[in-house]
C-alpha cells in the first residue's frame, strides 16, 4: 500500500467557491477562475460540540430541569428563602440538589471539552497538501501521477466496505503534457446538486479553449468523496462540495442526548408521587379545618412531605450506573469492552430491536472460492487439481488454443471468463521504499508472484481472481486500456479493454468487452446475479436448480456468460454508447438501454460460489438473542444478493424459513401491489433495498412498519448511513420499544447515535464507530454476555434501587403524616437539620446501594437460558429482594448501623440517649420491625410457591 499519497487542492479558491444557499442546487466550477463563481462554499469545518461558551450552562440546566424530579426540588429549595415557608436549614434542600447539579455540570464540561479538542485538531489541519490523510471535501478527480490514469481509494468510513475502490481521472486533464497546463486551460465542471446517495454522481467536464470544444461525461468513478483515503499514487482534483454539502456530512446525523427508559419511567412516577403529595397535603389541611392562613399551611405540608419524592434518587442511580460500567469493563469474559456513556447501562437489559451492520460486524469480509458448476459437472475445493490439469492441457499446444468441444475447452473458457470479467487490479510490493516503508509501483514485465496482491471494490472478485491464479491462469497486470494473463507455461496473453460496465444495484451485473491481441477477436463477458442473468443467457435446464442448491449451502453465487462480437457490431454499439453517456437528462436510462441491446442470447459458461467467512460465534449469538425475544434487523450498504446470502449463512434467517424479497418499486402503485403481496405471507423474513424502502415509507409508512415489525427478521440492503438512522427512528416512533444499533464503520455512526443504545465494534474499519458508540466491544459475540448478563443485571438492580429509594422517602413522609395528625395537624417538622440529610444519605445509603451486587442467577445460567432476559420481576424491600447475599452486602448493613450508632455521640441534641438505651425502646423497635416485615415475608413465600419467577425454577 502506498505510503506516499498526496492530494493537492489547487488554490485557496477551491475551498470557497460558492456561497451557501438555503436550498442545495447544481453548480458550475471553473478551474482557476474564482471570479466566475457566483457563490461561495459553506465553511469546510466539522462541529461535534453540543454547546458553546454562552449556551453551556443554560443548555445543561435545561437538560436537567426538564426532568420533573429536579424541577420540583428546585422549587422546593427556592421556597426555603421565604421565612413563612421555611421548614429547616437551607443545606437540607440545597446540598443534595447542588451535589446533583455539580456532578452533572462537571461531567458534561469534561465531555464537551474533549469534543472541542477533537474538533479543533481536525479543523486546524491545512489541506493544501495531504499526506496519509483523509480527503477533506468532495472532489472531481482531474489528474494522477499513476501512468494508468487511475488510483485506488479506501471508503471504509463512508460505506463500511474495507475494499479499495478504483477511481479514474478525467481523461482530458490526465492527457495534458505537464501539471502546469492544468492551471492554464479554460475549462469548467458542471456538478449536480448535493445529495445523499454516495453511489451515484452526474456531471460533465467541458474544455472551451480547444477546437472543437471537449465535452466529457462524469460519473461516480470520477469522484473522490470526503472522508475517503487515497491509497495509491498522487491525485489532483477540483472541489465541488464542502462542509455540510459533502456526502459524508449529509449522511451523518447530529448526536442526541440519550436518556434511559428507566429514567423516563421514574420521571413519570415522580409526577404520580407529586399528585399523591398534593392529595395528602390537601387532606391534612381539610382535617385541620382550613383555619387561619390555610394556603400557607398547605404549602408547608407540601414541603414537609417532599421526601416522598427523594432528590437522592438521581444520586443513587448515577452511582449505581457508574458501578455497572466498572463491572462491564472488568469482565474478563468480554475483554476490551469500554463503557463510553455511563448514563444508560440499564438500557442493555430492555432491548427489543437489534439493528446490525453486516460487513465487519457479522462477517469478516474475507471470501473463499468454494464451487464451480458447468451444468453437467461440479467442482469443489477438493477437485481444484483436476481443473488445473484441464487448464494445463488447454495451453499445452499453443498459448492461444482453438476452441474445442471438450471438457478442457469448457473449463478453459469458464476460467478465462472469470479471469477477465472483473475490476480487479494486481499491485506489486517493492521493499525498496524510503525509510523501510512499503510502496506499490508498476513492475515492467516483472510479475513476481510472491510480491503480488489484488485490489478491487468487491472481495468476491478478489476471491475469484485468486482462484483463477490457483488453477493456472494468473492476472499479472492491468491498466485502464488492457490486462495481461499468464498461462501455466509462463506465456503472457494481452487483452485490450474496450468497454467496462460496473456493477449497479439496479442491473445486478457487470460486464466487460475485450479484444484478444493475438487473434483480434472481440468478446463481451458478463457476470451477475441469477435473477438478472437468467433472462439474458440462452435456454438451459440447470441454472435455477444449482443456484438454489448453492444458496442453501450459504454460498454467494455469480452466473458467468459471454458473447462474441464482430467489428461492425462493436463499432455500432460504441457509437450509440458514447452518445448516451453525454446525455444530461435521463443519462442512466439511456446508457442502460444501449447496453441491454447487447445482452441477448448470451452463452452460459458457468456458475460460481464463494463463501463470506462469518465472525466467530455469530450463529449461536444470534440464536441466543432471538431466544431472548430480541428482533434482529440487518442494515447494510451491500447488494441484495450478498445480504440475503449472509442472512442465511449466519442463521439470521433459519433454513426452513421463507424469505420475501421485496421487488424494486418506484411508484405508489407498485409499492401498494408489493405490500399486498407481502401481507399475504406469514412468518416470513423480509429483504428490501434502500430505494424500495424509501418509496414505501413515502406513501405507506405506517403500513410498512407494522408489517415489517411482525417479521422474524428483516434485511435492508443498499442502505445509506442516513437511511440506517431513519429506520432506527421509525422503530422508536411506531413501536415505542427500545432499540440497539451495532456496527464497526464510519457509515454506522448515524445509526449508532440514533439508537437508544449504540454499540461499536473496533475492527478493520477503524475506531470511528467505536468512539461514537455508548459501548465498545471487540467482537460481535460479546454482545451476548453484554446483554444477557450485564444488561439484565443492570436493569433489575436499577429498578430495585429506584424502588427502595422511593420506599425510603415514603417511610419518612408517613412518619411525618402520623406525627402531624397526632399533634392536631400541625405543619411542623418531625426531624430537624442533619437527621433528614443523614437519613437520606449515610444512614440508609449503604444497604440500598448494595443492591448493585445482587444477582438472581449466575452469569452462566443467564447465558444458557436467554428467555430470562424478557422475564423481569419486582420485590418490595431490600432484605426481601436480595437473592444472593454478597459479603459486601453484609458489611453495608453493619456499616449503616455503625454510622447511626456513631452519630449518637456527635448529634446528642437530636437524640434522647437515655430512652434509646432502655429495654422498652429495644422491644418496641423489635416488635414494630417484626409486625412490619412478617406480612411481607408471608406474601413473598406465597408468591414463590404459587407463582414462582422463572429464575427460581433454575435455582431451586
Amino acid at each position: 500500500m502506498c505510503k506516499y499519497l498526496c492530494v493537492c487542492i489547487c488554490a485557496d479558491w477551491l475551498i470557497n467557491l460558492c456561497r451557501r444557499k438555503k436550498e442545495l442546487k447544481a453548480r458550475t466550477v471553473w478551474l482557476g477562475c474564482p471570479e466566475k463563481c457566483e457563490e461561495k462554499y459553506p465553511k469546510n469545518a466539522i462541529k461535534n460540540q453540543k454547546y458553546n461558551v454562552f449556551t453551556f450552562i443554560p443548555g445543561v440546566l435545561y437538560e436537567q430541569f426538564k426532568f420533573f424530579l429536579n424541577l420540583y426540588f428546585l422549587v422546593v429549595s427556592c421556597s426555603q428563602f421565604v421565612p413563612a415557608l421555611k421548614i429547616g436549614y437551607l443545606y437540607t434542600y440545597w446540598a443534595p440538589l447542588g451535589f446533583v447539579l455539580t456532578v452533572t455540570v462537571v461531567r458534561e464540561a469534561v465531555d464537551e471539552f474533549r469534543r472541542y479538542k477533537r474538533d479543533k485538531e481536525m479543523n486546524s489541519q491545512l489541506y493544501s497538501k495531504l499526506t496519509n490523510q483523509r480527503i477533506p471535501s468532495d472532489m472531481v478527480f482531474l489528474r494522477t501521477s499513476e501512468k494508468t490514469g487511475s488510483c485506488f481509494i479506501r471508503t471504509d468510513q463512508l460505506d463500511g466496505e474495507t475494499d479499495w475502490k478504483l477511481k479514474v481521472a478525467v481523461s482530458c486533464t490526465q492527457r495534458l503534457p505537464a501539471l502546469g497546463d492544468l492551471f492554464s486551460i479554460n475549462a469548467y465542471v458542471y456538478a449536480q446538486k448535493p445529495q445523499l446517495d454516495i453511489h451515484s454522481f452526474e456531471g460533465t467536464f467541458t474544455r472551451e479553449d480547444s477546437d472543437p470544444a471537449v465535452h466529457e461525461s462524469l460519473s461516480i468513478e470520477n469522484t473522490l468523496w470526503a472522508s475517503t483515503v487515497v491509497a495509491s499514487g498522487t491525485v489532483i482534483g477540483v472541489v465541488i462540495y464542502t462542509g455540510k454539502e459533502t456526502r459524508s456530512v449529509l449522511n451523518t446525523s447530529n448526536p442526541k442526548n440519550k436518556v434511559g427508559l428507566l429514567d423516563l419511567e421514574l420521571n413519570q412516577l415522580t409526577k404520580a408521587l407529586f399528585l399523591a403529595l398534593v392529595a395528602l397535603s390537601v387532606v391534612m389541611v381539610t382535617l385541620q379545618g382550613f383555619v387561619g392562613p390555610w394556603y400557607r399551611n398547605l404549602f408547608r405540608f407540601l414541603l414537609l412531605f417532599s421526601y416522598i419524592i427523594p432528590i437522592s434518587l438521581r444520586v443513587n442511580l448515577d452511582m449505581g450506573k457508574a458501578a455497572y460500567g466498572w463491572m462491564i469493563m472488568k469482565d474478563d469474559n468480554i475483554p476490551g469492552t469500554v463503557v463510553r456513556t455511563s448514563t444508560i447501562p440499564e438500557e442493555l437489559g430492555r432491548l427489543v430491536y437489534l439493528l446490525t451492520d453486516k460487513t465487519g460486524t457479522l462477517t469478516q469480509n474475507e471470501m473463499i472460492f468454494k464451487r464451480l458448476h458447468l451444468g453437467t459437472v461440479s467442482y469443489g475445493t477438493d477437485t481444484m487439481d483436476e481443473i488445473q490439469s484441464h487448464i494445463i492441457n488447454s495451453y499445452s499446444q499453443s498459448s492461444a488454443p482453438k476452441v474445442r468441444k471438450s471438457v478442457s475447452s469448457r473449463i478453459h473458457e469458464a476460467v478465462k471468463a472469470i479471469a477477465l470479467c472483473h475490476n480487479v487490479t494486481p499491485v506489486y510490493e517493492s521493499r525498496a521504499g524510503v525509510s523501510g516503508e512499503t510502496e506499490y509501483a508498476e513492475v515492467d514485465q516483472d510479475f513476481s508472484d510472491e510480491n503480488r496482491t489484488y485490489q478491487a471494490s468487491s472481495p468476491d472478485e478478489v476471491a475469484l481472481v485468486q482462484w483463477t491464479e490457483s488453477v493456472g491462469l494468473t492476472l499479472v497486470n492491468r491498466d485502464l486500456t488492457s490486462m495481461q494473463l499468464k498461462t501455466p507455461g509462463g506465456h503472457i496473453l494481452t487483452y485490450y479493454i474496450l468497454q467496462i460496465f460496473p456493477f449497479t444495484s439496479e442491473s445486478k451485473r457487470m460486464g466487460i468487452i475485450v479484444r484478444d491481441e493475438s487473434s483480434g477477436e472481440i468478446t463481451f463477458y458478463m457476470k451477475g446475479a441469477d435473477v438478472a442473468m437468467s433472462t439474458i443467457v440462452q435456454y438451459n435446464d440447470w441454472l435455477e436448480e444449482e443456484c438454489g442448491n448453492m444458496a442453501r449451502e450459504g454460498l454467494r453465487t455469480l452466473v458467468v456468460a459471454k458473447k462474441s462480437l464482430t467489428e461492425e457490431q462493436y463499432q455500432d454499439f460504441e457509437s450509440r454508447y458514447n452518445q448516451a453517456k453525454l446525455s444530461i437528462h435521463d443519462r442512466n436510462l439511456k446508457v442502460a438501454a444501449v447496453v441491454e441491446s447487447l445482452e441477448r442470447e448470451m452463452e452460459l459458461l458457468c456458475l460460481t460460489g464463494v463463501e463470506d467467512q462469518l465472525q466467530a460465534d455469530v450463529r449461536p449469538t444470534l440464536e441466543m438473542l432471538r431466544n431472548a425475544g430480541i428482533k434482529i434487523w440487518m442494515l447494510t450498504g451491500d447488494k441484495l444478493e450478498t445480504a440475503t446470502c449472509i442472512a442465511k449463512s449466519s442463521h439470521l434467517v433459519s433454513r426452513n424459513q421463507d424469505i420475501h424479497i421485496f421487488r424494486p418499486v418506484t411508484t405508489r402503485g407498485e409499492a401498494h401491489l408489493e405490500l399486498n403481496a407481502f401481507r399475504r405471507k406469514h412468518d416470513c423474513a423480509l429483504v428490501i433495498s434502500g430505494d424500495s424502502l424509501e418509496v414505501c415509507l413515502k406513501y405507506y409508512e405506517h403500513e410498512f412498519v407494522e408489517l415489517a415489525c411482525q417479521c422474524p427478521a428483516v434485511v435492508c440492503c443498499r442502505c445509506s448511513p442516513t437511511q440506517k438512522a431513519h429506520i432506527v427512528k421509525l422503530l422508536q416512533h411506531h413501536t415505542g420499544k427500545r432499540t440497539c444499533a451495532i456496527g464497526d464503520g464510519g457509515n454506522d455512526v448515524s445509526m449508532i447515535q440514533a439508537a437508544d443504545c449504540g454499540i461499536g465494534i473496533e475492527g478493520k474499519e477503524g475506531k470511528q464507530a467505536s468512539l461514537a458508540a455508548d459501548f465498545s466491544i471487540t467482537q460481535f459475540k460479546h454482545i451476548g454476555r453484554l446483554l444477557m448478563v450485564h444488561g439484565r443485571n443492570s436493569y433489575k438492580r436499577s429498578a430495585a434501587l429506584g424502588q427502595f429509594v422511593m420506599h425510603r422517602g415514603l417511610i419518612i413522609s408517613t412518619m411525618q403524616a402520623v406525627f402531624s395528625s397526632v399533634f392536631y395537624f400541625a405543619s411542623v417538622p418531625l426531624y430537624q437539620g442533619f437527621l433528614m440529610v443523614g437519613y437520606a444519605t449515610i444512614y440508609t445509603m449503604f444497604p440500598v446501594f448494595s443492591l448493585v451486587l445482587d444477582q438472581d442467577v449466575k452469569p452462566e445460567m443467564a447465558l444458557l437460558y436467554p428467555e430470562l432476559y424478557k422475564d423481569l420481576t419486582k420485590l418490595l424491600m431490600v432484605a426481601l429482594t436480595i437473592r444472593t447475599w454478597h459479603w459486601l452486602m453484609v458489611v453495608a448493613e453493619f456499616l449503616s448501623l455503625g454510622c447511626y450508632v456513631a452519630s449518637l455521640a456527635f448529634l446528642n441534641e437530636y437524640f434522647d440517649v437515655a430512652f434509646i438505651t432502655t429495654v422498652t425502646f429495644l422491644w418496641k423497635v423489635s416488635a414494630i420491625t417484626v409486625v412490619s416485615c412478617l406480612p411481607l415475608y408471608i406474601l413473598k413465600y406465597l408468591k414463590r410457591k404459587f407463582s414462582p419467577p422463572s429464575y427460581s425454577k433454575l435455582t431451586s
